[in-house]
């Protein structure tokens, strides 16, 4: 299976999904923000929890730098509902269950687990600009102290 990753540069792949607030969530809508949008495997697994508490413990820093952060997994909106709930986190997690956003931005296909090569959620993250351009594409994030990594890589650390 053969994924197109994303680069820098590229045009980010809109697209419009549901958040665990039933509300409607579309990159389009964001335009003239900085959206930091990352995909993970699973909600409430203890990796996918780390990271989404590192997101939400610098949310503030990361707000008023002018970033919209944004999480996007195959999980249905009720387990987003209760991962929100039991974890306290303050943005947005997104739905997309059909994978197509998954697929659209190369954060699905054929990655190493414990050695083996499967297929499954990749652990990404895209920075995209206030016009829609994908300023960083990051793949096979580790879900600890990535985001203090991805403050560096912006100039926040």
């Amino acid at each position: 299976m053969t994924e197109s990753k994303l680069a820098a540069g590229d045009v980010a792949p809109d697209f419009t999904l549901p958040a665990a607030d039933g509300a409607d969530i579309s990159l389009a809508a964001l335009r003239g923000k900085r959206v930091i949008l990352y995909f993970y495997p699973a909600a409430m697994t203890p990796g996918c929890t780390k990271q989404a508490c590192d997101f939400r413990d610098n949310l503030g820093q990361l707000t008023a730098e002018g970033f919209v952060v944004l999480g996007v997994s195959k999980d249905k909106t009720d387990k987003l509902v209760k991962f929100t709930e039991r974890d306290s986190l303050t943005f947005p997690l997104l739905s997309d269950p059909e994978l197509e956003v998954h697929k659209a931005y190369g954060a699905y296909g054929t990655k190493k687990l414990y050695g083996k090569e499967v297929v499954g959620v990749i652990r990404s993250t895209f920075v995209i600009d206030a016009d829609g351009k994908v300023e960083l594409a990051l793949y096979n994030v580790k879900a600890t102290g990535h985001v203090a990594s991805l403050k560096k890589k912006l100039g926040l650390a």
